[in-house]
């Protein structure tokens, strides 16, 4: 079985194209106007080994939080898409990433229930073409449109480029685990996720 959809996501701002395929190996193409933005959700997928595939852009010039957000709403809503009813997987998904001198710690639950909560701090404002606010704002957007519970907590700050990498891999990493297929049924006392 394949666990795979393709959304479209377009407002007056953006369009938003993706095909996310969750038993994939790693694989990318991700096309937005910021690279940085680009380099750290690869980097994300690349651990989740799903494959995706993001063609953004902005329909008027503005800044890259209406992308960014946009972007997260698209994989988020194609990441439960392909879940489906969620049968057999494992849920839960953790993991602590060090990225030179930052450690980063996530925790998530394919839960149903949105939440995110960080004690991330940047000490710059921008990285490369992006706003350092727009690394949680991305992940409180995905959280929000898939439905995810997701905690991240950091041990050791530093670098900010670091900082958000060991996030994004961290993420990716949690998310591997937690939609990996163990069991035959909805893993929940309730019987639904």
């Amino acid at each position: 079985m394949t666990r795979a959809s393709k959304i479209r996501r377009e407002t007056l701002e953006t369009v938003v194209e993706l095909e996310l395929t969750l038993e994939g190996d790693g694989g990318h193409a991700i096309e937005t106007p910021y690279p940085v933005f680009n380099h750290l959700l690869g980097s994300m997928i690349r651990f989740t080994g799903f494959n995706l595939r993001l063609n953004a852009r902005n329909k008027v010039e503005c800044d890259e939080h209406h992308l960014i957000e946009d972007a997260a709403i698209a994989l988020g809503e194609a990441l439960n898409k392909s879940l489906g009813d969620k049968m057999g997987v494992s849920r839960f998904g953790y993991s602590i990433v060090p990225m030179d001198e930052a450690l980063a710690c996530v925790s998530l639950d394919l839960s149903g229930r949105p939440f995110f909560s960080h004690n991330m701090r940047f000490n710059q404002a921008n990285i490369g073409n992006i706003g350092t606010a727009m690394i949680p704002h991305f992940l409180r957007s995905l959280s929000n449109s898939s439905g995810l519970t997701l905690h991240v907590l950091i041990f050791r700050s530093g670098d900010s480029h670091h900082l958000a990498e060991a996030v994004f891999k961290a993420v990716g990493l949690a998310l591997k685990q937690a939609v990996s297929v163990t069991g035959s049924t909805i893993p929940s006392e309730k019987g639904v996720l």
